[in-house]
């Protein structure tokens, strides 16, 4: 019998090296507008239909029930993205500026929000979403699609249904964040479930915030970087990704002694100023792996790595995998 599937339920190639305790890696095939992973037990989860066919590379891994992609669009004429499906859908622009573009949830007014480096949507499940740019710079997307069954199950201590509110483009470093860590959870595939339980538990109590309560009740920074020294020396970093950065410069820029900037850069970012620095590397060289343009070498090269070694070795210690593995992916 020939097996039948929708636009957006394309199964995915899946060896067996790529299936280890639940853990799989994406090698789509794209033959039409949707899109599809595999998650555990076979069941299909829908992800974002990005069209035209093509205009942007994808890496998708799964774990445990969770499914991560990391998108690569590079400055085309337009772009369009649809979703609407039974999974909570968090977004993270890690990089990017539209020359033009708007972005529409169920529930929220259409954004033109131009800048959307840095900015978080949440889509709950069963929202429509719908957006399309002009990209003036290439854009770096992570998306993190989350099964109400197990997202929602740290939210019924009250025996209550949560209600989760759409948001777009908002900001939220908790929230940023632990996304960040349960993205590199999924995509190495290790971790002790009561930590990964842990990270889903605050990033349920978070995205279950109303609108209204994160308006009547903003952000404290309780010993942390103040916004514009956030602001000031991430953009810094990103400025200067491909060098060494010294605590002393990093420290100067946020007006604090090198002691106390540490332990505020930390409370801020969840992590020190030098690890987030490698992280922004990386996440800068995921971007050049996903262009063909260079070698591997060169990437390493071009973001201040001596040997390519070295590079590989901090590439997989946040991504799980080495700079041609995770390049192969996209092929």
């Amino acid at each position: 019998m020939t097996n039948m599937y929708s636009p957006s339920e394309i199964p995915i190639e899946v060896s067996k090296a790529d299936r280890v305790e639940g853990h799989l890696r994406g090698r789509e095939r794209r033959p039409s507008f949707g899109s599809s992973f595999l998650v555990e037990r076979g069941i299909f989860a829908p992800t974002v239909q990005i069209s035209p066919i093509g205009a942007a590379t994808r890496h998708s891994a799964g774990w445990q029930g969770l499914t991560a992609e990391s998108i690569y669009a590079p400055v085309q004429k337009r772009i369009e993205c649809q979703y609407s499906a039974a999974f909570h859908l968090l977004v993270m622009y890690v990089d990017g500026i539209r020359r033009d573009g708007e972005t529409s949830i169920d529930g929220v007014a259409p954004s033109r929000l131009r800048n959307v480096a840095n900015k978080l949507t949440f889509v709950p499940a069963n929202h429509t979403y719908d957006e399309w740019h002009e990209a003036r710079t290439p854009m770096r997307i992570s998306y993190l699609y989350l099964d109400p069954a197990k997202f929602d199950g740290s939210r019924n201590e009250d025996n209550e249904d949560t209600v989760y509110a759409p948001k777009a483009f908002f900001d939220d470093s908790v929230v940023w964040n632990t996304a960040t860590k349960l993205k590199s959870v999924i995509e190495s595939g290790k971790a002790a479930h009561s930590y990964v339980d842990a990270l889903i538990d605050v990033l349920s109590h978070e995205l279950s915030r109303s609108n209204k309560e994160l308006s009547q009740n903003p952000p404290v920074s309780r010993g942390g970087l103040a916004s514009w020294q956030m602001r000031i020396v991430t953009q810094h970093i990103e400025e200067h990704v491909g060098e060494q950065i010294s605590l002393s410069t990093l420290a100067k820029l946020a007006r604090l002694s090198q002691a106390h900037f540490c332990r505020a850069f930390k409370q801020s970012f969840g992590v020190p100023p030098h690890e987030y620095h490698v992280q922004r590397r990386i996440e800068k060289a995921k971007a050049l792996l996903a262009e063909r343009n260079a070698s591997v070498t060169d990437v390493g090269f071009a973001l201040g790595y001596s040997h390519t070694s070295s590079f590989s070795v901090a590439f997989r210690k946040i991504t799980g995998r080495s700079p041609r593995e995770f390049r192969r992916d996209f092929s």
